[in-house]
């Protein structure tokens, strides 16, 4: 084998590697509704979507946001999280909502429903919309 050729079929290698993070399982154009906050029905509206790999977008009760996320599956690690600044009513709700995303740390995907959870009890269910 011609070692020179080495670095160029390590670097080919590495671009066919598959998306391992929840959008690679997750069908990029379902948008998740949250359900369920820790066992207790979320009565505002805040939805979820993995667009692309890496990338996180939604809207909570009063503003829409973008995060990443990088982690492979059953990680989930929402970070960076970026939202637009509206005042509303349920804005108490949104910052439950966004500080519960940074928290969860599991994730799984069945059917249409979207679970995420931590090693705490806290747990999320989200249901495609």
């Amino acid at each position: 084998m011609n070692l020179r050729a080495l670095p160029l079929i390590l670097l080919l290698l590495a671009a066919c590697r598959a998306d391992e993070t929840i959008s690679g399982y997750a069908d990029p154009q379902t948008l998740w509704a949250l359900q369920e906050l820790d066992g207790q029905p979320f009565t505002a509206r805040a939805t979820l979507q993995f667009p692309s790999e890496g990338k996180v977008a939604g809207r909570a009760p009063c503003n829409s946001f973008g995060a990443v996320q990088s982690v492979p599956l059953p990680w989930i690690e929402i970070t960076a999280i970026r939202a637009t600044r509206s005042i509303c009513p349920e804005i108490e709700a949104e910052q439950r909502y966004l500080a519960a995303l940074q928290a969860m740390t599991l994730a799984e995907v069945a059917g249409d429903v979207l679970i995420l959870h931590n090693n705490a009890g806290r747990e999320m269910v989200f249901r495609a919309d």
